[in-house]
């Protein structure tokens, strides 16, 4: 992979967190986890409420002291070092901001707390104002901005002291969606511009496909699995993961043997091939088909494609760019995103379902 950083052959902001553990009441709020963030990466926590994201960050902010592991930046072991001497800016959800102070003065707050003189304190501002597009508002208070605009001032107070390390948390979470679909654009884009490693937690799988480079899936304190937006939605290892990034429908299969082109299974009295993108101890195994992998056609099967079943459509929706159909395949629901523009099925009208030969990703059935 290729980061802003490594382009320009840096190292700084490398971030390691080796069997990471914390309990809270006896119970193992965050459980031996660990994380290899490469320097100038966009690296995103994503998961449910309680997945112990939150908890990982902080432990690398030093706000939390593990019970176990190791967190180390640049090579060097950080574990006890207190938060202020770990060379890090830290976005939280509320942005944090200093009421009384003005936009400039929050932005400065950092510098002049390290006692950086007057002329390269006034540079850094006009340097972080213009990152942060917020020319114009250096007078005006936090009070008078926009929720946007205040989190483009907490960014610009964190990236200040020029970080190894910009760590957020959820610092979109209380904006429309509309907004936080705009200001992660420019997060992402501040990030690069900066050259700083950039960790980033939230619960919205849509937010993280599009800042992250990689991103790491958590539940229950443990990480399922690390790897590109893509690398987790087309090949996710278990049933979480494929159930948590999106739809999918998830086809009980058995595993019948190998080919070039990936693992032969069977589904009812059809045999397909799918990826084998996930260790099986067994040979059942759900095969994740997504919603806009499934082929629904009349009694043939597009080329390149395997049958998986025969259906019923039940309903079928126009959303826009895609037409959402509901099928019933023998008891079982199915959904697939066609083209509104090409042939849509109607309602009652039996079909044929269909997936490319090694697109559909297989994983374990014992997780169910």
């Amino acid at each position: 992979m290729t980061t802003s950083a490594s382009r320009q052959g840096e190292s700084r902001g490398e971030v390691l967190a080796m069997g990471v553990g914390l309990d809270y009441n006896g119970q193992p709020a965050l459980d031996n986890a660990s994380i290899e963030v490469l320097a100038g990466e966009f690296f995103t926590l994503l998961g449910p409420s309680g997945s112990g994201k939150t908890t990982l960050l902080r432990i690398i902010a030093g706000l939390l002291e593990p019970d176990r592991g190791r967190i180390s930046i640049d090579g060097e072991d950080v574990t006890h070092v207190p938060t202020q001497k770990r060379d890090i800016g830290f976005v939280f959800q509320n942005y944090a901001l200093f009421p009384h102070l003005t936009v400039a003065e929050n932005i400065e707050f950092g510098l002049k707390v390290r006692k950086v003189s007057a002329v390269p304190r006034a540079k850094r501002l006009k340097e972080m104002i213009e990152l942060v597009a917020l020319g114009g508002m250096a007078d005006r208070y936090p009070g008078q901005l926009s929720g946007g605009q205040q989190q483009r001032v907490a960014l610009g107070r964190a990236l200040a002291q020029r970080p190894r390390v910009l760590l957020l948390d959820e610092p979109l979470g209380a904006l429309d969606r509309g907004l936080r679909q705009d200001l992660g654009a420019e997060i992402r884009r501040i990030q690069q511009e900066a050259n700083t490693t950039a960790i980033y937690v939230t619960h919205d799988q849509e937010e993280a496909f599009v800042l992250s480079d990689r991103m790491g899936v958590m539940r229950d304190g443990l990480i399922s699995q690390i790897g590109t937006p893509e690398q987790l939605y087309r090949a996710p290892k278990d049933l979480f993961v494929a159930k948590f990034l999106g739809k999918t429908n998830l086809f009980p299969v058995e595993v019948v043997g190998t080919s070039a082109r990936g693992t032969d299974v069977r589904v009812g009295d059809h045999v397909l091939t799918a990826r084998p993108n996930a260790p099986l101890t067994g040979t059942s195994a759900y095969c994740s088909v997504r919603p806009e992998q499934l082929v629904v056609s009349g009694d043939t099967v597009p080329d390149d494609h395997h049958k998986i079943t025969t259906a019923v459509v039940t309903d079928s929706r126009f959303l826009g760019q895609r037409q959402s159909v509901r099928l019933d395949a023998s008891g079982m629901e199915v959904s697939a995103d066609l083209d509104p523009y090409g042939q849509v099925p109607a309602v009652g009208d039996r079909v044929t379902l269909s997936v490319r030969i090694g697109q559909s990703a297989l994983v374990p059935r014992e997780d169910a």
